[in-house]
This record gives C-alpha cells, sequence and structure tokens, in this order.
C-alpha cells in the first residue's frame, strides 16, 4: 500500500517491511507525499479531458505532456450538440452553429437536410487551437502539471505487469523563446497515451498497427458575403474525384472556411482530391486566399492493444474515430474521460495501482459498450455507400427522406444509434435497394487506381 505522512508520523513498522508484486513502493512518488503519478501524455481532446479528471483526485499527481501548447491540429472541427452539454463547452469556443447541411452527389444531385433539427439543436464548428486550450487550461486549473514537452521514450520495466515498478519517460522539455528542447526523465505510476494517430506511447507500449486515412484541409479566407451562405450551412461533396473512399466537405469556421478530404485506399493523390473538391465547390470560395494548409492521418480502426500493464490509450491514439463520417473530436474527449474515471476509482484514493485486467474490465469494456454498435453500423454504411459512383448517387437521393435525415442527425447530435420504427425501418431498405438499382443506372464509373505498396503502409 501507499505511504502517507499520517502513516510515517504514527512510525507504523509494517510501513517498512519490504513490499512484493503490486504491493512494491514505487521509485517516483515524492519523498514528502508519496503519491502516485499519473502521466497524460498528449494535451488535445483526450489527453485534456482525462488529465481533468486526474487533477481532481488530491491524492494523486497529474501531469499532462503537450508537445505545442499553441498547437492548431489541422480538423474538419465538427462536435455534436451533447458534446457541449455534457463537457460543458461555452458559446465562446462554438464559432458556428450548423443547422442546414447541403449534400452534393457525383452528378450534383444537392438534398438539403436539417429540416428535422429542432430549434435548439445545430452542430458545433470549432477551430482546435481555441476548444484544445480551453480544455487544457481547465485541467490545469483543476491542478494538472502542465508540462511543455516532447515525449521521446518511455523505458518500460519488463515485469511492470506484476509489480509497481515505475515507468520511465525520457522527454524534451522546451521553453518560450528556444526551438531546442531540453533532455529530461521522470518517473510515473500510470500512464494515459493521449498522442494522436502517431502516438509515440502506443509505439512504445506495443499496442500494434493500425491502417489510416489521409484528410487534407485548406482553410480559405472568403469575402463577407460568400460566408454568409456558410452562415449555418456545411457542404459535403461525394464523388470518386474528390474520394474513392470518403467524402469532400466545406465546414464554416469564423472568419473562413475549412475545405478538404481524404483517403485510405489512394493517399498519394490526396492532393489530386483537395483540387477536385475545390473545383466542385466553384464560385461559393472562389476568389478566396488560402490561409493555411493541414494535413493529418485519421485511424481507421481500434489499436489490436489499447492496454498494456498501467498504460492505456485513448482518443486517435486508441484508434476512435468512425468510419464513413470521420469523427474523432468527441470519442477523442469521451475515452479520456471514461478512462481516467475508471482508473480514478480502480486507484481508491491513491491507495492502489490498479493492474491490466482490472482497467480492460472497466474502462476498455464500458466503452465498448457504449459505442461499438455505432462504430460498427458506420463500418457498413461505408462499406456500402462510399465504394463507388452508384452507391453514391444512391446515398444522396436516399438523403431526401425526412426518416434518414431525423435517424442521421439524431444519431449524430446523441452519439446513440437511433431507428426504433420497424415499420419505417423495413421501408427504408426497399428505398435503399431501388436507390441503388438507380444510383448505379446514372452513375459514372470510378476513375482505376493501383498503389499496392502504399496501400500496406501502417502506423
Amino acid at each position: 500500500m501507499k505511504l502517507t505522512i499520517a502513516s510515517l508520523i504514527l512510525g507504523s513498522a509494517a510501513a517498512f517491511q519490504p513490499h512484493t508484486a503490486l504491493n512494491a513502493v514505487p521509485k517516483s512518488s515524492s519523498a514528502l507525499d508519496m503519491k502516485y503519478k499519473v502521466a497524460v501524455v498528449g494535451g488535445g481532446p483526450s489527453g485534456a479531458c482525462a488529465a481533468e479528471i486526474f487533477a481532481q483526485e488530491k491524492n494523486i499527481d497529474t501531469v499532462m505532456f503537450e508537445r505545442k501548447m499553441d498547437n492548431a491540429k489541422p480538423c474538419g472541427g465538427a462536435i455534436p450538440l451533447c458534446m457541449v452539454g455534457e463537457f460543458d463547452i461555452p458559446e465562446t469556443v462554438v464559432d458556428r452553429k450548423v443547422r442546414k447541411m447541403n449534400l452534393i452527389s457525383p452528378t450534383g444531385v444537392e438534398v438539403d437536410i436539417g429540416d428535422t433539427l429542432k430549434p435548439n439543436e445545430y452542430i458545433g464548428m470549432c477551430r482546435r487551437e481555441i476548444m484544445d486550450k480551453y480544455l487544457r487550461d481547465r485541467a490545469i486549473e483543476y491542478g494538472a502539471e502542465p508540462i511543455n514537452g516532447l515525449v521521446t521514450s518511455i523505458d518500460i520495466p519488463a515485469n511492470h505487469k506484476q509489480t509497481e515498478e515505475p515507468y520511465t519517460i525520457n522527454y524534451m522539455e522546451f521553453t518560450e523563446g528556444s526551438s531546442a528542447g531540453t533532455p529530461k526523465t521522470m518517473d510515473v505510476d500510470v500512464i494515459v497515451g493521449a498522442d494522436g494517430a502517431n502516438s509515440r506511447v502506443a509505439k512504445c507500449m506495443d499496442a500494434g498497427l493500425y491502417n489510416f486515412a489521409i484528410a487534407f484541409q485548406e482553410r480559405i479566407k472568403i469575402s463577407d458575403d460568400k460566408m454568409k451562405f456558410y452562415e449555418e450551412m456545411a457542404e459535403m461533396y461525394v464523388g470518386d474525384d474528390v474520394s474513392p473512399d470518403f467524402y469532400g466537405w466545406v465546414f464554416p469556421k469564423y472568419d473562413h472556411v475549412g475545405v478538404g478530404t481524404g483517403t485510405v485506399v489512394n493517399r498519394p493523390a490526396i492532393k489530386q482530391y483537395q483540387k477536385a473538391i475545390r473545383e466542385r465547390a466553384g464560385d461559393k470560395i472562389a476568389g478566396g486566399k488560402i490561409i493555411k494548409v493541414e494535413a493529418h492521418p485519421i485511424p481507421e480502426h481500434y489499436r489490436p492493444r489499447r492496454v498494456q500493464g498501467r498504460i492505456a490509450l485513448v482518443g486517435d491514439a486508441a484508434g476512435y474515430v468512425t468510419k464513413c463520417s470521420g469523427e474523432g473530436i468527441y470519442f477523442a474527449a469521451k475515452s479520456g474521460r471514461m478512462a481516467a474515471e475508471s482508473i480514478v476509482q480502480l486507484m481508491k484514493g491513491g491507495t492502489h495501482l490498479p493492474t491490466q485486467a482490472e482497467i480492460e474490465k472497466t474502462y476498455i469494456k464500458e466503452y465498448d459498450g457504449l459505442y461499438g454498435p455505432t462504430y460498427t453500423v458506420l463500418d457498413l454504411l461505408q462499406k456500402v455507400f462510399y465504394t463507388n459512383n452508384g452507391a453514391r448517387e444512391a446515398f444522396v437521393e436516399l438523403c431526401n427522406s425526412k426518416y434518414v435525415q431525423q435517424v442521421t442527425f439524431d444519431s449524430y447530435l446523441y452519439k446513440k444509434v437511433q431507428g426504433n420504427n420497424p415499420l419505417d425501418d423495413l421501408k427504408l431498405l426497399g428505398e435503399t435497394i431501388g436507390c441503388l438499382v438507380k444510383g448505379y443506372a446514372v452513375a459514372k464509373p470510378d476513375q482505376e487506381f493501383s498503389n499496392p505498396v502504399e496501400s500496406q503502409k501502417r502506423i
């Protein structure tokens, strides 16, 4: 058990007896308070929301590593309504409230969706540099110690699953005004890896590899008159010209739009697809000035191993991005919070270190139980509707259905798989088949491509 000041003052003889296995005193403990130390690696939504929970447990020392405190992560920036309330996101963080979506097929058929939304319902559009800072600052206010540093490696004891041997984090700490980092080390007892798709923590813990998409986005400053169109409007373009397996988008930000696309199966052609989405948007963004170009990987599925010993992955590092929509912000924040809540509870006020089995039976089991169906459904939808132009034409036509719009928005806004009317679901199945038949009849053939080497790459 962990020593405390009180036990030292009382002169408890038991406190000085040799311990073994998970009762060994961690080397990372402070000589003054003997608290366990938790390191959260990454200061985005997943890391900040995890650090916030840990920091509220005063019998645990919490440190949060972030390599770039003003980082503007490349991201579409859409968050569901449930996140605004659940995570107390203030109005100042939400740039735009999208209440309409314009969906455009490969042949240019447009469908406006959003009529089923209630007056108080919307999709929030954020800039990551604003939202991430807000969440990070809140964790720091609760007591998390921020470290502006890049974790380069982690020394993991061979017996870390059976003992309380600490992990040693090796990192470069940065100071304001200096581009060169100072090498440092820190011993910690628990690690939460929230460091994104290219996670160093995942590599160090041998979490395994996953397939990934490349997302490419340009932030484009357009005239005030053109921005009026995007006041409450976002656009999605489908077609093999903008992506062979995803979609292109125009999302409104504070004073500009984010225009982008993504792909898994043909990553080398991402700039070609980006050029196509600009052309598809046409006059609506004509004359705009590109103010920022961004690209980043998006995981396509869970890591094979999300927990190893007392190291747990959350957010993109764990692979929590949905197919079809490519959404990850909410699931990053939620997984960070759920992991931290489970680990805090398991640590019993700072007196116990959780085992791998305990973390898996709580955090992993609960997360998969809540969101496993969502990932499964969206994976299926992507395979059905994003693989060729015929299916994409059918997808756009289906979105004319008010029932489809209602189910789609409710599922997105509240993060629960919707569709509880058997008769409407049966009718939808028939409509889907009809739309697919019609879509294949009018669609143009997909362009052929081949990249056998790149397509096998994993991170």
